[in-house]
């Protein structure tokens, strides 16, 4: 993700979707609705890791991402938390 490109804003899933998958609560988070296919996915191929390698691609990297935007979003206040300090 380059630096000019815009924030990183994936949507979570639906709680009636995310229900009817049975996800966890603890991973109903923004990356959710990439994560119900790849449960999907993991079901249908008997958990054969290969065969579902773009799934799982596609989750780790909204994971990712959504970290890089949170520390980024931490760094920026800490910043301005100094700066009104000065």
């Amino acid at each position: 993700m380059s630096p000019s490109a815009e924030p990183f804003t994936p949507l979570p899933a639906d709680q009636a979707v995310a229900g009817k998958a049975r996800l966890p609560l603890g991973w109903r988070d923004a990356c959710g609705k990439l994560l119900v296919p790849l449960n999907v996915c993991r079901h249908e191929n008997l958990y054969a890791t290969w065969k579902c390698d773009d799934e799982r691609h596609a989750y780790e990297r909204c994971q990712y991402d959504d970290y890089i935007n949170r520390m980024k979003q931490l760094e920026k206040s800490e910043r301005l938390k100094r700066e009104s300090q000065e």
